[in-house]
């Protein structure tokens, strides 16, 4: 090896505490190899107001975004003096990942760490205390590194109901039914599009899908698994997060039969979550249109760095067309932590941040729906203020809450719909009959939706939050209700957001916003028609 020669300094926002709640094991391995994926600077800087609207095509970005190829020279050759091996194969421009190995000792010295096991809860995993550091020359070009703390960083967002609470059990629905309620445009089925599901563990069972369906009396969607850093569809029980995998592919893919559906198996890590959104931003070969994630965590529990790294790849996939759905969380305003929290990456400032809500059904028709909220052990839909993400441009006149915090100002969720589990979706676990509800619900009931519209305007919608926010006739306004801290409202609330979906009054406003911003930069808009159903002719729904 190379003797490494140059000041190393500490990269900014990468400081980290010991994990809460786990046990120091003490030093890790020397031998010990250790992947780190090292996110590379971009070659321009991105910023979505100045496409005016328009979405780039992957090849693209490619040419405009992704990392510079000279800046991987450089890391190379600091990976080679530092006796670390790159990962050809696994890294990547577009995704501007380089993925260095070595054992432990090189890594540390590398990087200017020192590596403990730990164990928490039965997981033994590898971290560090205090900050990155990289050699002087090459920290403009180095964003972040990942995978020098493999703490589980995120939970999946759902619940499934209780059998044994009620003899009567309350009614639950089919994810055709919830839709129906919501009317979501006819006559799609979301043919063209690709819905990829990120997934951070859990699996599901290719029989389970064809029965699912086939009693729903559709043709199954086409559903393939993708492996991310390793990570495999991996089925197991009902208890599981099997319960997560199968309610996002069977909500999906009920609204959106027609649509194609990828799911990113990857790790419980900030790597392997980062690296989960970038592999389905950037697969060339299944291409998402859209991108449903139902797993995150309160955002006190990551370090600026990564909040960064998953945000400018939340930002990626909107300069791409690609729009991302998310679940704002099932623990309340505290997010499962102390205080008041919003969950990551809901809290992303590039994602539809989906929270949830209770309908009562009268025949076919929502005649009560108020915020979700079963208490301490049932679940509530999670809500509230960014502390890290500023208050984005199209949340200006939403009177989103003061930030604690001078930083933050971003607030979640931006809209919702039925996540308790008394009055939940009926899905099918590992062969198994479930009720289950959560914010997970709702982040692929919106990636449905918004596949349907995609079809119908034959464009991608990409960041969608602009259009909606300046079209809040397209919700029922729900205004009963409370998280913990926050109570619903009329208009945006940190409870539900803008409200629940009418359907076809969210097509009409993504549909108007594609004209214009087609108008605007001279290409011509997607066709598609929305019958002459409007906004205006739907009451909104006050509770």
């Amino acid at each position: 090896m190379t003797n490494p020669s140059g000041k190393h300094v500490p990269l900014p926002g990468t400081e980290h505490k010991a994990p809460d709640n786990a046990t120091d094991l003490g030093l890790t391995s020397p031998q010990q190899v250790i992947s780190v994926s090292v996110i590379v600077r971009r070659k321009n800087p991105l910023h979505l107001k100045d496409l005016g609207g328009r979405h780039l095509s992957r090849a693209e970005f490619d040419q405009n975004y992704a990392a510079n190829p000279a800046d991987f020279n450089r890391l190379r050759k600091f990976a080679h003096d530092h006796g670390l091996s790159v990962d050809e194969s696994a890294s990547s421009l577009p995704r501007r990942t380089m993925v260095m190995r070595g054992t432990t000792k090189a890594i540390e010295a590398a990087f200017g760490i020192e590596l403990h096991d730990y164990e928490r809860d039965g997981h033994r995993f590898h971290g560090f205390t205090g900050a990155i550091s990289v050699p002087a020359e090459h920290a403009d070009a180095v964003e972040t590194v990942m995978g020098l703390d493999c703490r589980p960083i995120a939970k999946p967002h759902h619940r499934v109901r209780d059998k044994k609470k009620k003899p009567k059990p309350d009614p639950s629905y089919s994810p055709l039914q919830i839709a129906g309620f919501y009317n979501f445009p006819t006559g799609v089925n979301g043919s063209g599009q690709t819905i990829g599901i990120i997934e951070l563990g859990g699996g599901y069972n290719a029989s389970d899908i064809q029965t699912y369906f086939s009693g729903l009396g559709l043709t199954p969607p086409n559903v393939v698994s993708v492996s991310v850093d390793g990570a495999v569809n991996a089925p197991s029980n009902p208890n599981s997060a099997d319960g997560e995998v199968a309610l996002d592919i069977e909500v999906a893919g009920a609204v959106a039969p027609g649509a194609n559906i990828a799911v990113y198996f990857a790790p419980n890590t900030a790597q392997g979550f980062l690296d989960a959104i970038t592999s389905a931003a950037h697969d060339m070969g299944n291409a998402p249109t859209l991108i449903s994630i139902s797993w995150g965590g309160p955002e006190s529990g990551w370090t600026s760095s990564q909040l960064t790294a998953l945000d400018n790849a939340c930002q990626s996939a909107a300069a791409m067309g690609i729009t991302i759905t998310v679940a704002a969380g099932d623990d309340g305003s505290s997010d499962g932590a102390s205080g008041n929290n919003v969950d990551f990456p809901a809290s992303s400032p590039h994602v539809l941040a989906c929270g949830g809500t209770k309908i009562t059904v009268t025949g076919s028709k929502i005649t009560n729906e108020v915020v979700w909220n079963d208490g301490s052990q049932g679940g509530a839909t999670g809500g509230g203020v960014s502390t890290f993400f500023s208050l984005p441009t199209w949340q200006a006149n939403a009177n989103v809450p003061a930030p604690s915090s001078s930083a933050g100002g971003r607030g979640v969720p931006d809209v919702a719909g039925d996540a308790s589990p008394t009055s939940g979706y009926n899905v099918l676990v590992d062969g198994s009959q479930e009720v289950v509800g959560g914010t997970s619900a709702v982040a692929p009931l919106w990636a449905g939706l918004i596949a349907l519209i995609n079809q119908q305007t034959g464009k991608t919608a990409g960041l969608v939050n602009p259009a909606l926010y300046a079209t809040p006739s397209a919700f029922h306004d729900i205004t009963e209700g409370d998280n913990g801290t926050y109570s619903a409202g009329p208009g945006w609330d940190p409870c539900t957001g803008l409200g629940s979906p009418i359907g076809t009054a969210v097509a009409q406003a993504l549909s108007a916003a594609e004209a214009g911003a087609s108008s605007s930069t001279g290409k011509k808009p997607g066709s598609g028609g929305y019958g002459t159903t409007t906004a205006s002719l739907h009451p909104r729904r006050t509770i």
